[in-house]
């Protein structure tokens, strides 16, 4: 009788914490659900393709057949300079503190001022409203030190609320890219990427994407230049081919039309046939865990970038010359037709930015 009267009240005990297990379990499955519907619902899906409106009025009407000068720069959100580390790329930090963004974006908005003169400039990963920058509009920020260019601008990162890291959450991101430009385009094209990723996680990614941009030359033909911000942490080969054939295509179709082609920007990749590099002033090479693909475009077409400093650092601890590891994957691809006068990646020693930027100087010919 004794034990029959000790186990009942612990059968009761284990039931109701089994109810109590099964309760917490339901509770966080609902809100598990809850809350991706939630993203579901805000998920930003925009379409294949989608014309871009223009801000700012650019003076020029035709691009010369001189000398014209690009520059291509992902600047990190201003948030991924020479001290940080970042938790995605084996690092621990997930932003910086306010005022260190404030000054690393100052350092970009300096610099960029100061090379206000460019033809055509090709910017990536730029906030426009996000918790990581602290809310800021880094476009509108940006847009004055370009008073006579026209400013083309992409969203490829659009999410109310990004949960990880779990400890502190990234929160709201809208981001984007930036083309700036001095001559008047006639046309502006946001192409989105294929998807590489399944669901859910595709709606926590960037919506990868690039932007096709129209102008007329002197020459008669037309000038088309396409500034990219390609896929990361790409695990399937076929998938990269799926997102670089459908820039390709757009660029070999441009050229077929008697068009000038330009691309450049973050292609996340080393271009085919770098191999390993001594850069100068001390920078590490490691190479980059995906090559751009050989003979994916014809022979003539050229991959110019600067095999003397490097365009990107690893994350996963603040940058340390010499022994953080630094690779290429920041370059442009020209088409016949366009003769390269000039490459040069800018060494700003990843102070204010994981990226440097490249800048290329190149002549117009008849085709």
């Amino acid at each position: 009788m004794a034990d029959k009267a000790i186990s009942t009240p612990n059968k009761k005990l284990m039931k109701t914490i089994f109810r109590l297990l099964a309760g917490l379990v339901a509770f966080i499955i609902i809100v598990l659900g809850l809350f991706l519907l939630f993203i579901q619902l805000n998920d930003f899906n925009p379409p294949t393709q989608m014309k871009i409106t223009v801000d700012g009025m650019a003076q020029k009407r035709q691009v010369p057949d001189e000398l014209i000068r690009l520059i291509s720069w992902n600047i990190g959100y201003g948030g991924l300079g020479k001290e940080m580390d970042f938790f995605y790329d084996g690092g621990k930090k997930v932003r910086a503190s306010e005022e260190q963004s404030q000054e690393w974006m100052h350092q970009i908005s300096r610099w960029i001022a100061q090379n206000s003169g460019v033809d055509f400039l090709f910017l990536q990963e730029v906030d426009f409203k996000a918790k990581r920058t602290y809310f800021k509009d880094q476009s509108q920020q940006l847009a004055p030190l370009l008073p006579n260019h026209e400013m083309i601008r992409a969203v490829n990162y659009k999410i109310p609320f990004v949960p990880v890291p779990i400890y502190n959450p990234m929160g709201k991101v809208e981001a984007g890219m930036l083309t700036f430009s001095a001559y008047k385009s006639i046309e502006n094209i946001r192409f989105a990427y294929p998807q590489i990723a399944g669901w859910p996680d595709r709606m926590f990614l960037l919506d990868r994407c690039f932007i096709k941009s129209r102008f007329a030359t002197s020459l008669g033909n037309e000038l088309v230049i396409f500034n990219t911000h390609n896929s990361a942490f790409i695990d399937d080969p076929q998938k990269m081919q799926h997102e670089l054939q459908s820039i390709r295509d757009q660029m070999l179709l441009e050229h077929q039309l008697g068009n000038f082609v330009i691309a450049g920007g973050d292609w996340n990749m080393n271009p085919p046939d770098l191999k390993k590099l001594t850069y100068k002033s001390g920078h590490l090479f490691a190479a980059a865990p995906v090559h751009f693909p050989e003979h994916f475009f014809p022979a003539d077409w050229q991959f110019v970038y600067d095999k003397s400093v490097p365009s990107n650092r690893q994350m996963h601890e603040a940058y340390r010359k010499g022994i953080t590891g630094t690779t290429t994957i920041d370059f442009f691809i020209l088409s016949p037709g366009i003769t390269l006068k000039n490459i040069e990646t800018i060494d700003l020693n990843f102070e204010m930015s994981d990226h440097n930027p490249v800048m290329i100087e190149v002549n117009l010919k008849n085709i």
